[in-house]
C-alpha cells in the first residue's frame, strides 16, 4: 500500500505510527487530503484562466470580426473558469471524505450549488453580450428588446434557483414548481410590477409605441423630454429642464401620452398661434392705402389679380360702387393674410411641403385672431423658436402698414390718458 493507490489509509496510517490516536488520525487525514484538494482546484482555476487569457482571447482579438471582443468585455470567457475548481471539489469530495460522508455530501452539494450559480451568471453574460450585439444593428432604433432581455435573465434565476432547491432538498423539479403553485397569488403579488411591466413591454415593442431617443410627454406625471433608457419595470426620461424622471412601463399604456418622434422624423415642427386683430380697425381698402400697398413689392401680383376679379364681378353684376357696401372690395384685413401667405411662402425656414394657411379663428371679446399655421424646415428647439419669434417680430412690426391694430386690454396707463382728454 502507498500514497498513490489508497491515500486515506496510508496517511492514516502514518499519523497512528506516529503516535496519534485513531479518530484524530482519520480527522487529520482528511484536512490534509481536502487541502489538497483546495490547492488542486486553485491551480484548476489559475491555469483555466491563464489558459482563456493567452490563448482563447488572444485568437478573438486577432479575427477579424468584432461581435466575438463583446464577448469579452462581458467576461463571459473569465466566467467559465470558475466552473474548473468546483469541478475538482465535486469529483473529489468522495476521495478526500470518504470516512466524513456528511461532510462529504454537504460539500459536494455546495460545489454543485456553486457550479449552477456560476452557470446563471455565465448565461445572463451571453443574454448581455448577444444584446450588444443586436444593438449594434440598425433595427435597434425601431425595436426595443431591453425589456424582453431583463426577463430572460430573471428566468435563468427562477429556472436556476429551482435546479437549486430540487438539489438542496432531494425534490423534483416538478414537485418545486407544484408546490410554488399554491403560492401562486403570493408571487402575483410579489412580482406584480414585472407582470406588468412584461406585458407593457411587449405591447410597446410590437406597436412601435415607443423607443429610447423619442420625444415624449406625459402631462400628469409631469414627462416632457427624451427617453434615455427602458427596462422591463420603468422608462427613463430627461426632461429639458435636465431634470430626470422614472415612469412605469405600463403607465404608458394605461394612460396617454404624446410621442413627438413623428414630428422629428417629418423634418418640420408646426407654428400655430395666433395675432388677435382689434376688429375695429377692419376696414376696406380706399384709394390712399391701397397705393401704399401696392408699392409692398410681394404683394403686386395678388393685388392685380385682385382687383381684376373684383373688376370683372362688379361690372358682370352692375354693382353701383358708389357706396362701399356694393358688391366686392378689398379690404386691409384680406391684404394683410394674403401678405403674411406671401411673406411665409418666400421665408427660407418655413417647409413649403407642409402645410401653410392663414386662417381666421371665430371671433370673440378679444378680436379676431388670425392663426399662422406652418411648419419651420427643422425640428431643433433653439431654431424653432428663433423662427416662429422672428416670423412674429416682422408680423407684428408690419401690421400698421394696413392700418391695423392689434387688440389689447387697456392698461392704467391708458385709462389715464382717456381721463385727461375728457
Amino acid at each position: 500500500m502507498n500514497f498513490l493507490t489508497d491515500p486515506t489509509n496510508w496517511l492514516k496510517n502514518f499519523f497512528i505510527n506516529t503516535g496519534v490516536n485513531s479518530e484524530l488520525a482519520t480527522l487529520i487525514t482528511a484536512l490534509v487530503l481536502i487541502s489538497i484538494v483546495f490547492l488542486l482546484s486553485y491551480l484548476a482555476y489559475q491555469t483555466t484562466k491563464f489558459f482563456i487569457k493567452k490563448v482563447i482571447h488572444k485568437i478573438i482579438r486577432s479575427s477579424r470580426v468584432t461581435w466575438d471582443d463583446i464577448f469579452v468585455r462581458n467576461k463571459v470567457f473569465i466566467r467559465l473558469s470558475h466552473i474548473a475548481p468546483a469541478l475538482i471539489i465535486w469529483g473529489m469530495a468522495e476521495w478526500a471524505l470518504k470516512d466524513f460522508p456528511g461532510w462529504m455530501n454537504f460539500l459536494q452539494k455546495l460545489s454543485y450549488v456553486y457550479m449552477l450559480s456560476i452557470g446563471a451568471v455565465v448565461i445572463n453574460s451571453i443574454i448581455e453580450s448577444l444584446h450588444q450585439i443586436y444593438l449594434s444593428f440598425p433595427i435597434s432604433e425601431h425595436r426595443h428588446i431591453k425589456g424582453y432581455v431583463q426577463l430572460s435573465k430573471i428566468m435563468v434565476i427562477i429556472i436556476i434557483i429551482l435546479i437549486i432547491v430540487s438539489v438542496v432538498f432531494k425534490k423534483d423539479v416538478s414537485s418545486v414548481i407544484i408546490g410554488l403553485g399554491g403560492m401562486a397569488a403570493v408571487l402575483i403579488l410579489i412580482f406584480q410590477d414585472t407582470i406588468l411591466g412584461f406585458v407593457a413591454s411587449i405591447q410597446i415593442s410590437t406597436n412601435q409605441m415607443v423607443k429610447v431617443g423619442d420625444w415624449i410627454t406625459i402631462p400628469s406625471r409631469g414627462v416632457d423630454g427624451d427617453v434615455i433608457d427602458m427596462t422591463l419595470y420603468t422608462i427613463k426620461v430627461q426632461n429639458f429642464d435636465k431634470t430626470i424622471v422614472t415612469v412605469p412601463t405600463h403607465a404608458l399604456i394605461k394612460e396617454s401620452f404624446q410621442n413627438w418622434s413623428g414630428m422629428v422624423e417629418s423634418g418640420g415642427r408646426r407654428i400655430k398661434r395666433a395675432i388677435r386683430i382689434d376688429m375695429k380697425s377692419i376696414r376696406f381698402l380706399d384709394e390712399d392705402l391701397k397705393n401704399r400697398l401696392y408699392k409692398i413689392k410681394i404683394l403686386q401680383p395678388y393685388m392685380d389679380a385682385r382687383e381684376k376679379e373684383i373688376k370683372e364681378f362688379n361690372e358682370s353684376h352692375g354693382i353701383d360702387d358708389s357706396s362701399p357696401v356694393n358688391g366686392r372690395r378689398m379690404t386691409n384685413i384680406g391684404t394683410f393674410r394674403a401678405y403674411a401667405n406671401e411673406y411665409l411662402k418666400h421665408h427660407p425656414k418655413i417647409n413649403s411641403e407642409m402645410t401653410l394657411m392663414i386662417r381666421h379663428l371665430p371671433p370673440d371679446e378679444k378680436g379676431l385672431p388670425l392663426e399662422i399655421y406652418g411648419f419651420t424646415n427643422t425640428t431643433k428647439w433653439e431654431m424653432y423658436e428663433a423662427i416662429q419669434a422672428d416670423i412674429f417680430d416682422h408680423l407684428l412690426a408690419v401690421i400698421k402698414e394696413f392700418d391695423l391694430k392689434i387688440f389689447e386690454y387697456p392698461s392704467g396707463e391708458d385709462l389715464m390718458k382717456s381721463h385727461y382728454n375728457q
